[in-house]
């Protein structure tokens, strides 16, 4: 068990890594030089440091801190923990890969830009993180409402590109940093769904434990009683739904309490209902 958590948080570490890098490379290759935007808090960080003239990486590590930590306390500190490291990498490549436009036309930057930005964030979501900024915010928004994480993106890029407008008066810089945006959504699309429920069914002799500590977010938890047909031993099965975000902190309470615990994870195709519990 030990030897194979080593070899998950390994692989999601290099992915962290990995996914940073081509974030970065996008930057600083394709987008940049260009003066286009990304989408998220880089788009922020990005139109600060055109305006001002300010270091672009380091903007967007300090735009990042009170996003993680308010995801610290509002969703499960794994995923933040990558997030961190995400942000932390993608910073240090910043600052190593020069900014140089490789493609000097504007459509083929703004595309292939948000096609290289794109696999890199998805890389990061695939295996447990995020690239930071608005994913962290709107998977915390989801926690609540029961809305696409897609559109929460969609919604928060539009008021970027909105102020990219108010302050360069330039349509087609708009446009371009619109087009990378889009690239980008896409490829993530590709690599990892955003917006995806999951239905866990946990069987497991700890349930009280179990419980006590996936109670503390914001998901209901239904309790059946259940025997098994070859052991005819009673157990208790747990029923939760969750979020693409909150799968791998799930995975690791379950081994942590109950590494005996038979888990089977079921893609949700929807939940009618209140999908979040509130609390009273």
């Amino acid at each position: 068990m030990m030897k194979k958590a080593i070899t998950t948080n390994t692989l999601s570490a290099a992915a962290m890594i990995a996914g940073s890098f081509f974030i970065a490379a996008g930057f600083n290759l394709f987008l940049i030089p260009h003066q286009l935007l990304s989408g998220g808090l880089s788009g922020v960080a990005m139109m600060i440091g055109y305006v001002t003239g300010g270091n672009i990486g380091w903007l967007f590590l300090l735009l990042n801190i009170p996003v993680l930590i308010w995801g610290w306390f509002a969703v499960g500190h794994r995923f933040i923990v990558w997030s961190l490291l995400s942000v932390i990498v993608s910073t240090l490549f910043l600052q190593l890969i020069p900014q140089y436009a490789i493609a000097k036309d504007l459509v083929l930057g703004s595309v292939f830009g948000g096609i290289i930005v794109g696999f890199g964030t998805g890389l990061t979501l695939r295996y447990g993180g995020s690239s930071g900024g608005f994913d962290i915010i709107a998977s915390i928004v989801t926690r609540h409402r029961d809305l696409p994480i897609g559109m929460i993106i969609f919604v928060l890029n539009g008021l970027v590109i909105a102020v990219l407008i108010l302050f360069k008066r330039d349509w087609n810089l708009a446009l371009y940093s619109l087009v990378a945006i889009y690239s980008a959504g896409k490829l993530v699309d590709v690599i990892h769904v955003r917006h995806i429920k999951f239905t866990a069914f946990i069987v497991t002799t700890k349930t009280k434990e179990i419980c006590d500590k996936l109670l503390a977010h914001p998901r209901g938890i239904t309790i059946m009683k259940t025997r098994g047909a070859y052991s005819d031993a009673e157990r208790d099965m747990l029923m939760t739904v969750r979020t693409r975000y909150e799968l791998d902190e799930l995975r690791k309470t379950i081994i942590t309490i109950d590494p005996k615990a038979f888990v089977n994870i079921v893609e949700t195709v929807g939940v009618i209902g209140d999908f979040s519990k509130h609390k009273s």
